[in-house]
């Protein structure tokens, strides 16, 4: 028997990109940048900064968790309902980086947040991959 309210699901988005891990870590950490793919922020890749993801609908709040440059960011997720965490990890490959992003801590009784996750993540890597050919 399980738990609701323990029981949690993850959204996981992989994807290979032509680009250096140091490109692609600009891109996740930098403001101007984040929200040419993202949301508009105020985020600073620092061990405890708060920050807010806002767009039309309303805001996320967030917290960094960890920071290991080129590769790998951890921040929380979340709203008054919603706690969750999202990590992105950035390999190297001969032809650039395997990038992976979970965002875990969806309880089974909140469908419309992993729904909504599931839907947006792969929108949100199709803008990534446009702002990186766009960058330097």
């Amino acid at each position: 028997m399980s738990d609701a309210a323990t029981d949690t699901r993850s959204v996981i988005v992989e994807r290979e990109f032509a680009h250096p891990p140091e490109k692609i870590w600009r891109a996740l950490t930098q403001p101007h940048l984040i929200e040419e793919w993202l949301m508009k922020n105020a985020f600073e890749p620092v061990v405890g900064h708060r920050f807010s993801f806002r767009a039309d609908w309303g805001a996320v709040d967030c917290e960094v968790l960890a920071v290991e440059p080129h590769s790998m960011l951890t921040y929380t997720w979340g709203d008054d309902v919603l706690e969750s965490v999202v990590t992105w990890r950035l390999t190297p490959t001969r032809t650039g980086t395997h990038l992976r992003m979970e965002q875990s801590g969806f309880r089974t009784d909140q469908p419309r947040y992993y729904g909504g996750a599931r839907a947006g993540w792969p929108r949100f890597f199709a803008n990534l991959e446009q702002v990186l050919g766009r960058m330097d």
